[in-house]
């Protein structure tokens, strides 16, 4: 089972983390949760946190879908969706971390729901790790296609005519990939400090963006009712339930917090430090992203003319409309870049660990390849390929249609958003939270049942909020295909199951318990 021990290896004293001066207690947890460390502990709990929030890369993940909450009414949904959110992802943070504590590896939700089913282990865990596996691969794809688009909405701020075609796109696109391949696989030893340079930069990108919208504002300032209360349901055509629509940016912003679990067995202490990183990504980032959010909704143009932005970018509208500049409108949009670059990073890292983990414990096609980690390097080299050779395939799509592809963007966050619902379900409702509360971090007897009724109810809304299109009257081009896409993906998954997995995945080790 790839990586996982045998009982004479569990007994042996002499086993020793690969990183080097690695706490016994670290080597102890993974052995008792049945995995040999191959992986080098070089990341700490500020450096897990920054990971975190790179992931979730507050000016690109409210600002790449910006437009659905220009459909959406604008700055009403905005403000108040945005604290709206705050409030149900972190139930849903809170929820993960105590499964994190529990069970530290980079297993995951599979490894989770493996553990606390009473019964049906090894068919709940596949489903779940496949869908876990689905949004990882997913959700990344959708942020360096949307950083491609991000670019080419860029170029537009000089030469308003230029759209890129579907080839211009796709090379944008192939070019980010093979980029972050490269530093992904090479430069592992350098990733914590990549990550601090990415807090350091994010927080100046918001603190510049703040400062300079307020004080040009070239459009005009609105008054503070308008700001946070201006609510247009015109354009979605979903009348009241245009609000709903608004949380999009949100929702997809926080919508990878539980990726940093993928990272457990590259930090000392994990059953401390995952969950603390995993918690307080929300409201560090949500404090921070009202800072970046406020000024947008007290400067921004009229929302109709945001709508026509191009490639749909409208944050790279609004900047130079703002500015008054097209220098002033790049000035800005590159810094948004530069966070985009730190996030693709940093979600690739996360989605190649899954991968890899899911491979060690022989679930995927060529699991004992993609199971190898390079002794040199110290990262496992096939997985990041097969992660991005994934997301190359499936950009071709945009070539036959870009509707299609966009269903992609949805799917990443749907199959995160159940593949986190199983565990926390099978947690409360199965288990009666027995597991999470012998965790060293949890949200006691009291607390913990009130966040997961929150996170599962959440999770199941934003399910569909997902796979609905943004406006109406639908058509073949606007219509939301997410449900499709996922469900195809899920038979696929069957396909391999009954062929070939039922005979030889047995689902990750047995626990000895921590």
């Amino acid at each position: 089972m790839g990586s996982s021990l045998n009982d004479a290896e569990k007994a042996s004293p002499d086993v020793q983390p690969s990183g080097g001066e690695g706490d016994v207690h670290d080597l102890d947890s993974l052995t008792a949760l049945g995995y040999t460390p191959e992986l080098r502990r070089n990341r700490s709990l500020f450096t897990l946190l920054f990971q975190t929030l790179a992931i979730a890369a507050i000016p690109f993940g409210e600002g790449g879908p910006f437009i659905s909450a220009i459909y959406g009414g604008g700055q009403l949904s905005i403000f108040v969706g945005w604290i709206v959110v705050l409030i149900l992802d972190e139930c849903v943070a809170l929820s993960l971390s105590e499964l994190a504590s529990r069970y530290p590896t980079s297993a995951g939700p599979y490894y989770w729901s493996f553990q606390i089913a009473k019964s049906n282990k090894t068919v709940l865990s596949f489903i779940t790790g496949w869908i876990w596996l689905i949004g990882n691969w997913t959700i990344t794809l959708s942020v360096n296609f949307g950083f491609a688009s991000l670019i080419s909405a860029t170029v537009s701020i000089y030469h308003p005519d230029f759209v890129a075609n579907s080839w211009q796109l796709l090379l944008i696109f192939f070019a980010i990939c093979l980029i972050t391949f490269v530093i992904c696989t090479f430069g592992n030893s350098l990733l914590p400090m990549v990550d601090t340079i990415c807090a350091g930069w994010t927080a100046l990108t918001i603190f510049i963006i703040l400062v300079a919208l307020s004080a040009k504002a070239d459009v005009g300032r609105h008054s503070a009712a308008y700001t946070l209360g201006h609510y247009d349901t015109s354009l979605s055509g979903w009348g009241g339930f245009t609000f709903f629509i608004g949380l999009l940016p949100a929702a997809y912003t926080f919508s990878a917090i539980g990726m940093i679990s993928s990272m457990a067995e590259e930090v000392a202490d994990p059953a401390i430090k995952v969950p603390r990183a995993m918690s307080l990504c929300v409201p560090v980032g949500g404090i921070a992203g009202l800072f970046f959010i406020i000024p947008i909704c007290a400067t921004m143009p009229p929302l109709e003319d945001i709508i026509l932005a191009p490639s749909a970018q409208a944050i790279p509208y609004i900047f130079h409309i703002v500015m008054g500049t097209p220098g002033g409108g790049l000035g800005l949009t590159f810094l948004v870049l530069g966070v985009t670059m730190f996030c693709s990073i940093s979600i690739t890292v996360a989605a190649s660990r899954c991968t890899w983990a899911f491979a060690r414990d022989n679930a995927i096609p060529g699991a004992k390849l993609f199971a190898i980690v390079n002794k040199k390097l110290g990262v496992p080299v096939w997985a990041i390929v097969l992660t991005t050779v994934v997301q190359m395939l499936l950009g071709l799509i945009n070539l036959g249609s870009s509707s299609a592809f966009l269903a992609f963007v949805s799917v990443g966050v749907m199959a995160l958003a159940i593949s986190y619902a199983i565990p926390i379900a099978i947690s409360l409702l199965w288990n009666r939270r027995v597991e999470v509360n012998q965790a060293k971090w949890n949200c006691g007897p009291v607390i913990g049942p009130i966040v997961n009724v929150i996170a599962i109810t959440w999770i199941a809304f934003e399910v569909v909020l997902f796979s609905m299109p943004t406006a109406l009257p639908v058509t073949s081009i606007t219509m939301n295909y997410a449900s499709v896409v996922l469900v195809g993906f899920m038979a696929m998954a069957a396909g391999w199951y009954f062929i070939y997995a039922k005979r030889v995945y047995k689902g990750p080790p047995a626990s000895d318990g921590l």
